[in-house]
């Protein structure tokens, strides 16, 4: 299936919350339930049930490592992180918006429809990042 990326000025592309479902964005008065979510998605290494995206995955040939992407991921998600040469979109977390995506300024960002789970050492630096260990 191709896929063809939005860009910041293509028509219908916005970085306002999506739709009804709100998968990209968290009323302020969901935000501890939001969080409390990731802990337990981080805890069961699964991604949301009611997630209708695939994630995003950062191609590391394209990437800058500017962090844009890793700053607009919204954080009841928080699924972008800085390995120091790379960043990776960690799909568990990902919900598959867009809001990395409009903020990436090589568009280094795909919707990845094959993802694979992330790796147990990956899990470790979210494990300490996250104080859930």
């Amino acid at each position: 299936m191709e896929w063809s990326r939005p860009r910041r000025n293509d028509v219908g592309v916005s970085n306002r919350p999506e739709g009804p479902k709100g998968e990209c964005s968290v009323s302020e008065n969901a935000l501890p339930a939001a969080k409390s979510a990731r802990s337990e998605r981080i805890a069961a290494r699964t991604r949301g049930e009611n997630w209708k995206k695939p994630p995003r995955r950062i191609e590391t040939s394209e990437c800058i490592t500017c962090d844009s992407c890793l700053r607009s991921c919204p954080e009841e998600f928080g699924a972008i992180f800085d390995r120091g040469l790379d960043v990776v979109i960690i799909p568990e977390l990902c919900s598959g918006c867009p809001a990395c995506v409009l903020e990436c300024p090589v568009d280094c960002i795909y919707v990845d429809e094959d993802w694979q789970p992330t790796d147990a050492s990956l899990w470790s630096h979210i494990d300490l990042s996250a104080g859930t260990s």
